[in-house]
C-alpha cells in the first residue's frame, strides 16, 4: 500500500527545492530534490506523530496512576475511620455490661 503525501507537503517541498535551486540546475533535478524533501517532511511528520502518541500514552498513565493513588488514600482513610470506631466498641460494651451487672446486684 503506497502512502501518498498531501498536496500541501508537496507544494512546500517544491517551494523549498526552488528556493535552494542552483544556477544551471534542470527541472528534473529540482523535481528530484523536491521529492527527497517531501520524503523528509513525511518522515518528520511520522516521527512527530509517534512521539505525540507516546506523550499521550504517558499522560494517560499518569492520570490513571494519580486516580488510583487518590482512590487508595480515600480507602485507607475509610478503613482507619472504621478501625478507630470499632476500637471503642468492645470497651463500651464491657462498661455497659459492668454497669448493668452492678445495678442488677444492688437491686436484687
Amino acid at each position: 500500500m503506497a502512502k501518498t503525501t498531501s498536496n500541501e507537503t508537496k507544494n512546500e517541498a517544491l517551494k523549498v527545492a526552488k528556493a535552494t535551486q542552483k544556477p544551471g540546475q534542470t527541472k528534473e533535478q529540482t523535481k528530484l530534490i523536491a521529492q527527497g524533501i517531501e520524503k523528509g517532511i513525511a518522515e518528520y511528520k511520522k516521527l512527530q506523530k509517534g512521539k505525540a502518541r507516546e506523550r499521550d500514552k504517558v499522560r494517560k498513565q499518569a492520570i490513571k496512576a494519580k486516580a488510583r493513588s487518590q482512590e487508595d488514600v480515600e480507602t485507607s482513610v475509610e478503613v482507619s475511620n472504621n478501625n478507630s470506631q470499632s476500637r471503642y466498641l468492645p470497651w463500651g460494651l464491657l462498661l455497659i455490661s459492668w454497669i448493668g451487672f452492678i445495678c442488677w446486684t444492688l437491686l436484687s
